[in-house]
């Protein structure tokens, strides 16, 4: 709350998993998405992440450094990064080689969002992990701490066996390192973020469940470290936001069918149009699930969206809120542009302004 005993006003950022609709090709989807990100910059808002997934005929976000830097070369102000970099499928050195890279283009802007899941199906993390030297995720918090070093000016001293020490630089003449944040749905993140003075993103988007109980275990548990005196949070949102309510839930209806699918264990396409959802009901569980999803999404006008996100900043203390814009798109718009994502941002960023 502000002094007026009114709820604050949050910082906005976007995650992006580079959504693919019926009849879109990966570079149309890639294209709106650029668009999407400089519409961002424009608004200003704080930050701008692309996901990490594998082998998802809905989602063209599998390679999140290349999509930050074609992200950061067309925007001016808005910090790009991960949401996050699917640590267990990388090479740690590989990860921090990448990020500096970034940040030696676009200085001060890079924001290292590292996940623990391998963020595909057990088929494509095992392919992924068969083909060169990836990271065990039982040594996830060793590899955390890798790169963390690696990425530093100084660089990472190894001792070898026979006793010597040999320097490691991700970039070789590095004066800043990006900001590493860790993502999660349970615990473990949390933890682990406490302990090594990182700041911490809850994924409500994905999961709502336990959101109280582990940002208070993180800041509760908090070691303070040089860049992060002080703990820093914030959380994820599915959103989708129009000039009237009724068009705000038939474009979430196409992603909220998407989600339901995948939680029945039923086969994943392509996103559908608003259209074919409309016109095609789910079963009863499917049609459950999704009417047990709307209450956690942001659904509806710029006013009624604006209001939930300053309660959701003030109930979970909070000063910034990332939205995953899902807004589905109608059969005659066109295949290179997602107006409604855009239509969300804008009508988010006037509400909020």
């Amino acid at each position: 709350m502000n002094d007026t005993g009114m709820p604050t006003t949050p910082a906005l950022s976007v995650l992006d998993l580079v959504p693919v609709r019926s009849g879109q090709s990966s570079a149309q989807a890639l294209a709106s998405s650029m668009t999407l990100v400089e519409r961002a910059d424009d608004l200003g808002f704080a930050r701008y992440w692309f996901a990490e997934h594998h082998n998802m005929p809905a989602v063209a976000a599998s390679t999140p450094p290349v999509m930050i830097a074609a992200a950061a070369a067309r925007t001016s102000r808005i910090r790009v990064g991960s949401g996050g970099v699917m640590l267990p499928n990388h090479a740690p050195l590989v990860v921090a080689e990448q990020f500096a890279a970034l940040e030696a283009l676009a200085p001060g802007r890079i924001d290292l969002g590292i996940g623990r899941a391998p963020g595909s199906d057990p088929v494509v993390t095992a392919l992924l992990r068969s083909s060169g030297p990836t990271s065990d995720v039982e040594r996830f918090p060793e590899h955390v701490r890798n790169i963390l070093a690696l990425m530093e000016p100084e660089g990472a001293r190894l001792r070898l066996t026979d006793g010597k020490t040999y320097d490691v630089h991700a970039t070789p003449a590095a004066t800043a390192a990006p900001t590493l944040w860790l993502l999660g749905s349970s615990d473990y993140s949390a933890r682990l973020a406490a302990e090594l003075g990182l700041p911490y993103v809850f994924a409500n988007h994905f999961s709502g469940a336990g959101i109280d109980q582990v940002l208070a275990l993180y800041r509760d548990g908090y070691r303070p470290s040089e860049a992060h005196p002080e703990p820093r949070t914030f959380l994820t949102v599915n959103a989708v936001v129009a000039p009237t309510a009724e068009e705000a839930h038939e474009r979430a209806l196409p992603q909220l069918r998407a989600m339901a699918r995948l939680r029945t264990g039923k086969p994943m396409g392509t996103a559908e149009t608003v259209d074919k959802a409309l016109a095609a009901p789910l079963d009863g569980l499917g049609q459950q699930m999704i009417e047990d999803m709307r209450p956690r999404w942001l659904i509806g006008t710029a006013d009624d969206a604006a209001a939930e996100i300053r309660r959701l900043a003030d109930r979970h203390g909070v000063d910034e809120v990332m939205v995953v814009p899902v807004a589905g798109t109608y059969a005659t718009e066109p295949l290179d542009a997602t107006p409604g994502r855009v239509q969300t941002l804008e009508l988010l960023a006037g509400a909020l302004a």
